[in-house]
């Protein structure tokens, strides 16, 4: 599509029914705010600028769309003067000579970058101004979307509608696409004599009809044009995207038992024949790679998990942690900023923090690396093949060599060199017949709640 286009999000709603200190569009769905998904979307579509038009908390929306977005531009809207108001902030992009204006709400993050194309499309196609509209069984408290002959004649809001009227199932979904050439005008052109004396951009709809443009309305799925302004909407949105990426992950190859315990966030990738136990959370920035397992209860983030690699139950993957092909991660295990080598294992009740595991290294249960010391972490690195013994702590900064041995209970803070042997523990001392002497001693100083 060789057409230019400008974007405009309208993120300067108040929020009050959040009933919350942050700017409605920043609270998150899969770990992103609700305006990034939208900004992600219109980019995605194919725009070459994006306007946000914000209000409260501007400075906050501002450094959290540029995460996503350089080229994002922002406009104030000081005063709530209505939706057409806010579109008119943009007015110097505008005023530039775009194809097409995409005008979509920030509040809405599970619109796709398909129904944007294809309202692009009806632009090119000859349409004028087409509204994003969608099919219900229950139109209660929408407006309708009420067509002739093919096009659209006018939206009314259910108030205003009659009794016939309101027997249209075709709503407004609020997103519009405008032909660049009018988008100015017909902005300019609406007035504010109604109840609220606000400028509503739905009124461009009656006014492009007066002039003979080409206004036309679309169907595309209501999950698309919701709207989050409480709690309870930020939950149900949030459950219906996990749901679309469960989907989007099971027609890709990759087997959920139980998709609606597990979350994800927007950028999680997995790839195909990956197996997902239930109860899984995917915090930001992880990738699983083909043939992994990620067994039940496991929490991993800032992840990479490596072809055939198997993590958990029960296992706790930190930022920064890197298992390598084949390796195994059991229950109860954390990683923290630590590659675990092909093949090795660290299979349970085990921390392993700054550090390198060599490959085919065995994990004795129990095991840490001492990584920090108050002030500053340091780094364990273990080499190949080698084998640590249950309830080890390894003091860093610390190195033990290729096929060296740790012996159980050690503690280690001394290089131990490859094929070595270490014992950090104190010799056993038996004293024969000596537990009766303190079964005595005991006995006589119990105290009275014992």
């Amino acid at each position: 599509m060789n057409r230019s286009c400008l974007a405009i999000i309208l993120a300067a709603g108040e929020g009050t029914r959040m009933k919350s200190a942050l700017p409605k569009v920043l609270h998150k769905i899969a770990g992103l705010p609700l305006v990034c998904h939208v900004v992600r979307q219109v980019q995605s579509a194919g725009v070459d600028e994006i306007a946000i038009v914000v209000g409260r908390g501007a400075d906050e929306v501002s450094s959290a769309v540029k995460n996503v977005s350089a080229r994002a531009q922002f406009f104030t809207q000081n005063l709530r003067l209505g939706t057409a108001h806010a579109a008119l902030e943009a007015r110097e992009l505008l005023k530039k000579d775009y194809d097409d204006v995409l005008v979509v709400f920030g509040d809405t993050p599970l619109v796709q970058t398909a129904s944007l194309k294809r309202a692009r499309q009806e632009l090119e196609d000859g349409a004028d101004i087409v509204v994003l509209g969608f099919e219900t069984e229950n139109p209660t408290g929408y407006g309708r979307l009420i067509q002739e002959g093919g096009k659209l004649k006018a939206i009314v809001e259910e108030k205003d509608a009659t009794a016939d009227q309101k027997k249209i199932k075709f709503c407004n979904g609020g997103i519009m696409a405008i032909n660049g050439k009018y988008a100015l005008s017909l902005l300019e052109q609406v007035k504010n004599d109604n109840a609220k004396k606000e400028y509503y951009l739905t009124d461009i709809v009656s006014i492009g009809v007066a002039q003979g443009l080409d206004v036309t309305a679309i169907s595309i799925p209501f999950e698309n044009v919701i709207g989050v302004n409480t709690r309870v909407e930020l939950a149900q949105a949030e459950a219906l995207w996990q749901k679309r990426k469960a989907d989007e992950l099971m027609l890709s190859g990759v087997t959920l038992l139980r998709p609606e315990t597990v979350y994800f966030s927007y950028d999680t990738e997995i790839a195909n024949d990956v197996v997902i136990e239930p109860n899984v959370y995917f915090g930001q920035n992880v990738k699983v790679e083909t043939g992994a397992v990620i067994h039940a209860f496991s929490h991993l983030e800032g992840a990479i998990v490596e072809a055939q690699a198997e993590i958990g139950p029960f296992a706790r993957l930190r930022p920064g942690a890197i298992v390598e092909n084949s390796a195994k991660v059991g229950n109860f295990c954390e990683i923290k900023k630590a590659k675990i080598g092909e093949g090795a294992k660290v299979n349970h009740l085990t921390y392993i923090g700054d550090a390198e595991i060599g490959r085919h290294t065995n994990i004795g249960a129990g095991t840490i690396t001492c990584n920090y010391d108050g002030f500053n972490k340091w780094k364990t690195i273990i080499g190949e093949n080698a084998f640590i013994g249950s309830n080890s702590a390894l003091v860093a900064p610390v190195e033990i060599g290729d096929g060296a041995y740790v012996a159980s209970g050690s503690v280690i803070t001394d290089k131990v060199p490859a094929n070595g042997v270490a014992f950090g523990r104190a010799r056993q001392s038996n004293k024969e017949g000596y537990a009766a002497t303190l079964r005595e001693r005991f006995s006589s100083i119990k105290n009275k709640d014992g």
